[in-house]
C-alpha cells in the first residue's frame, strides 16, 4: 500500500488515503474527493489534474514526458516538482507520496 498525503493550497493536510500499487493518483484523488477535475478522464489532453509533488517525492518518480511537460506548461501554478496526477502510477517501492493541490484547483465535473 501507499500512503497519499493530499495538502490544500496553503500546505494544511487535507487528508491521507491508502492506495494500492498501479492505480493512477488521479483515480486516488476522484475517490478521495479532491478537486482534480481531469477533464480529459485521465488521457493527457488537458493540464485540470495538475498536483505539485513534495521534492522528496518528485525525486522519486519517473520523469515525465515531453508531452507532460508540454500541458504543465498550461497549467496554473506550475512549478518545477509539478506532475499530472493522471500520469502518475503508484508502484509497490513507493512507501508514501505528498502532493499539493495547487491553488484554484476545481473540480466542474463533481467526481
Amino acid at each position: 500500500m501507499t500512503l497519499v498525503r493530499f495538502f490544500n493550497p496553503d500546505g494544511t493536510l487535507d487528508k491521507e488515503v491508502e492506495a494500492v500499487p498501479g492505480q493512477r493518483l488521479l483515480d486516488v484523488a476522484w475517490a478521495a474527493r479532491e478537486p482534480l477535475e481531469g477533464a480529459c478522464e485521465g488521457v493527457m489532453a488537458c493540464s485540470t489534474c495538475h498536483v505539485i509533488v513534495d521534492p522528496q517525492d518528485f525525486a522519486k518518480l519517473p520523469p515525465a514526458s515531453e508531452e507532460e511537460e508540454d500541458l504543465l506548461d498550461l497549467a496554473a501554478h506550475a512549478c518545477r516538482t509539478s506532475r499530472l496526477a493522471c500520469q502518475i502510477l503508484l508502484s509497490a517501492d513507493l512507501e508514501s507520496i505528498n502532493v499539493r493541490v495547487p491553488p484554484g484547483a476545481r473540480n466542474w465535473m463533481g467526481r
